[in-house]
C-alpha cells in the first residue's frame, strides 16, 4: 500500500503545465450579435433583391407593354380611323358566337373601362388553346382590320 509509504517515496502528483493560467477566451456575445446583424442584413438584401427582379422580369416580360391600350370610345364612335393599328386590352368574355374550324371563333367581349359588347374574331390558332366561359377575363393583343373587324393576335387568361 503506498499510503504507508513516507512522502519522499510517494509517486509525484502529474499537473497540467497550464493550471495557473486563466482562460484566454474572448468574449462571444458581441461577435454573435454582429453575425446575426450581418447574417440578417444579407437576407434583407437578398429578398429586397429577389422581389425586385420578380417584378422587373415580370413586367419586362409581359409582350403587351408597349401597346397602348384600346380606345374603346373612338373605336364605337368611327371604327375604320382604327384600321391597321393594334391595341392591348382587357376583355371580360360576353358571349361566343360562332366557331368555325377554318376561321375561328367569333366572340363578344366587353372592356373594363365600357360594358358595351364588342365583336372579335379570334383565330384557330389562338383560340384553340383556350375555353372561353362568360364572365371571365383575357388580356389580348387586339387589330382592327379593314372594315373594322377586331382580331386578337394573342389572348391569355388574366
Amino acid at each position: 500500500m503506498q499510503s504507508d509509504l513516507p512522502p519522499e517515496h510517494a509517486e509525484p502528483k502529474v499537473a497540467s503545465p497550464f493550471a495557473q493560467t486563466e482562460a484566454a477566451v474572448p468574449r462571444q456575445r458581441k461577435n454573435q450579435k454582429r453575425l446575426f446583424l450581418w447574417v440578417g442584413a444579407i437576407i434583407v438584401v437578398l429578398a429586397i433583391g429577389a422581389a425586385g427582379s420578380f417584378f422587373v422580369t415580370r413586367y419586362l416580360n409581359d409582350p403587351y407593354r408597349t401597346l397602348e391600350t384600346f380606345p374603346m370610345a373612338k373605336f364605337l364612335e368611327n371604327p375604320r380611323s382604327l384600321s391597321g393599328s393594334r391595341f392591348k386590352a382587357v376583355l371580360r368574355v360576353e358571349a361566343d358566337l360562332k366557331w368555325k374550324e377554318s376561321i375561328g371563333r367569333l366572340m363578344l367581349f366587353s372592356t373594363d373601362d365600357d360594358s358595351r359588347p364588342i365583336a372579335v374574331m379570334v383565330p384557330t390558332i389562338v383560340a384553340r388553346d383556350i375555353y372561353f366561359t362568360k364572365g371571365q377575363t383575357y388580356v389580348a393583343e387586339l387589330e382592327v382590320k379593314e372594315g373594322g373587324l377586331i382580331y386578337a393576335n394573342t389572348c391569355r387568361k388574366n
